[in-house]
């Protein structure tokens, strides 16, 4: 069981399904395009989370300007405020969460469960796509 999940003591396997049911309501060209700019800034949340962490101690402070970071790498990738929010996300995981274990930890796991959730949204989008309004 991952640390995140820990917390609240759902199964790892509860993650990926919660922070991604929203991606299959898109359509599957869209939902790939949509998915890789969530993967990226949760890979960025993650690593600016451990660069902070490493630092500083967990602390609002901290936590804003490492948000306001992982904001000005949002615009250098050309993401949606969705991925900024997934990155948002991961970045609070990794900085605010209380943990026993190294921060880097924390990022490694959030990252994964991330892909995971991506990876079964994806497939699950190409599998029951949704029909436009109006056709049978």
């Amino acid at each position: 069981m991952t640390e995140s999940a820990a917390i609240d003591g759902a199964g790892w396997m509860a993650w990926p399904c919660v922070a991604h049911s929203l991606r299959t309501a898109v359509a599957c060209g869209a939902a790939l395009a949509v998915s890789w700019h969530r993967f990226i800034v949760t890979f960025l949340g993650a690593v600016v989370g451990v660069s902070v962490a490493t630092v500083f101690e967990p602390h609002a402070l901290a936590f804003s300007a490492a948000l306001l970071v992982l904001g000005m790498l949002r615009i250098l990738t050309h993401s949606d405020l969705a991925g900024y929010w997934f990155g948002g996300v991961a970045l609070a995981i990794v900085l605010l969460v209380p943990r026993t274990g190294p921060s880097w930890r924390a990022a490694i796991h959030r990252f994964v469960e991330v892909s995971i959730g991506s990876g079964v949204a994806l497939a699950l989008s190409m599998l029951w796509p949704e029909r436009e309004p109006g056709t049978a």
